[in-house]
């Protein structure tokens, strides 16, 4: 926390080894949750895949040194979400803050964020999160669609989390709770 942003590894599956293929950001508390569950699901599913979490609590280090005291230089923003690798970050406001933020940055292209779209209606928590597409669900699809050659490669696991989707829909209609799945989830790793 005093850092503002820093890597989880013990949330990630680097080995040292390599650059990892992709990097997990978040920021705020139910982003965290869903990047972590993320986390979890491609540690399940895809345990080859080097995934980085990088978790952010203090936006403002997003930001180049020179314009807020808080922003961290170059070496150390390319260090923490690397130059060319995916970056896939949850964020509780409106997702062009984070581009704003980190626009001058060499690896700003490599952002997705998913962020609050204004979606939703009075209906589950889980439900809410997954009205603005900022669920464990759809991130791990977007890892799937951003890393190179993962596509092919885990067209099933990408379908698994869409279908989970589906039923959430159809659970949340029939029983007014989130799947179990998800109302009961905690870290396992």
């Amino acid at each position: 926390c005093a850092r503002g942003a820093g890597v989880w590894e013990w949330a990630g599956t680097e080995d040292g080894r390599r650059e990892p293929d992709v990097v997990l950001a978040c920021a705020g508390d139910v982003p965290t949750q869903e990047t972590l569950a993320a986390a979890s699901l491609l540690r399940r599913h895809l345990p080859d895949l080097a995934v980085r979490v990088v978790n952010v609590v203090d936006i403002a280090r997003l930001m180049p040194h020179g314009e807020h005291p808080h922003g961290m230089p170059d070496h150390e923003f390319d260090a923490l979400f690397t130059t060319d690798r995916p970056v896939v970050f949850a964020y509780h406001g409106y997702p062009w803050l984070i581009h704003r933020l980190a626009y001058r940055r060499a690896g700003h292209p490599n952002f997705h964020v998913r962020g609050y779209k204004e979606s939703g209606t009075t209906t589950t928590p889980f439900d809410m999160v997954v009205s603005n597409d900022l669920d464990r669900y759809r991130l791990v699809m977007d890892v799937i669609d951003r890393v190179p050659g993962l596509g092919v490669r885990a067209a099933g696991v990408r379908q698994a989390m869409d279908d989970v989707r589906t039923r959430h829909h159809a659970w949340i209609r029939e029983h007014g709770t989130d799947l179990p799945e998800v109302a009961e989830w905690s870290w396992d790793g």
